[in-house]
């Protein structure tokens, strides 16, 4: 199976940057791209984010060999639904949230005699609409494909290639088991950053203003975070819920348990925790997932965290 033919359902952040990176990267690969939004399908026609941008998703997935929806996971259903009627009943369709399972039964319910195949490019940044994207946001990320247990694996071959010519990392993974991945590396972690930054803005002895001028570089890292497109993020949390609601339950336990170590002065219980996850984060640089800059590539390098 080959992709000739791709449609882009979203143009934000990653359709765009998927759009941008066909371009360069896959030019023998034609686009075409939608969103319901007017305004961002004019600024995708003026930045080029496909080939033809389209005034409906059914003009835009008729003749496609591939359709990514790259949509909030709360509107999916809706998005797959509108374009039911003309897509090739030959076509893969595929998406880009962070959460499989619920996409999964979702698309199956709008398209059942079609092949289904999730998949998760874990790229992105805290920037969103039609002017955020760029062609390497995907190049030497883990894009990670869940295909169900039924897949043609002629499909599956064709996605992963797909994303291959993106410069992406492929791995595929069990859907359920996705979600708890995700839960742990990406989910709670915006969680915490959404959750620090608004009890930071809420404190009544510490004005916003001072919360902004003093913030040292951890603070402003979290908020870079929490600047994340909240309509994409509490879909997030909702499809994800029983992933997620684990995994904080674990936390839990974990921040009592540190709550502990500072109240009776622990200190060898803080170095212990301290030293593991100062090795994870090496870990990651060592993976290429990360700059190993101090800085984070902030100018002000010797500006204390």
């Amino acid at each position: 199976m080959t992709i000739r033919k791709v449609a882009i359902i979203g143009l934000g952040l990653l359709g765009g940057s998927i759009g941008l990176a066909v371009r360069e990267h896959a030019a023998e690969i034609a686009t075409t791209g939608f969103d319901r939004d007017p305004d961002v399908r004019a600024a995708a026609g003026e930045r080029g984010l496909a080939g033809t941008i389209c005034e409906t998703a059914a003009d835009a997935v008729r003749d496609a060999d591939l359709v990514i929806l790259c949509v909030p996971m709360g509107a999916m259903g809706d998005a797959a639904r509108n374009f039911a009627d003309t897509v090739p009943p030959s076509a893969i369709i595929s998406d880009v949230g962070s959460s499989k399972q619920g996409v999964a039964e979702t698309l199956a319910a709008a398209l059942p005699n079609h092949t289904i195949i999730p998949a998760h490019p874990v790229a992105g940044t805290e920037q969103s609409g039609p002017n955020a994207g760029f062609a390497t946001l995907f190049t030497n990320r883990w894009c990670i494909l869940t295909p169900p247990a039924d897949a043609d694996q002629n499909a599956v071959d064709a996605l992963d290639e797909f994303w291959t010519k993106l410069g992406a990392r492929i791995e595929i993974m069990d859907a359920e088991h996705h979600d708890l991945v995700l839960a742990v590396t990406s989910h709670i972690p915006h969680l915490i950053a959404f959750t620090i930054v608004g009890t930071a803005s809420d404190l009544e002895d510490v004005t916003r203003s001072e919360v902004i001028k003093y913030s040292a570089g951890g603070f402003r890292d979290f908020t870079r975070i929490a600047a994340s497109d909240p309509v994409m993020w509490r879909d997030v949390f909702l499809s994800n819920k029983s992933a997620v609601l684990e995994m904080l339950g674990r936390f839990t336990e974990d921040l009592t348990a540190l709550q502990r170590a500072i109240r009776s002065g622990d200190g060898d219980a803080l170095h212990d925790l301290f030293s593991r996850t100062r090795a994870i984060r090496r870990s990651i640089i060592q993976e290429g997932q990360d700059d190993e800059r101090p800085d984070f590539g902030r100018k002000d390098h010797g500006e204390k965290t």
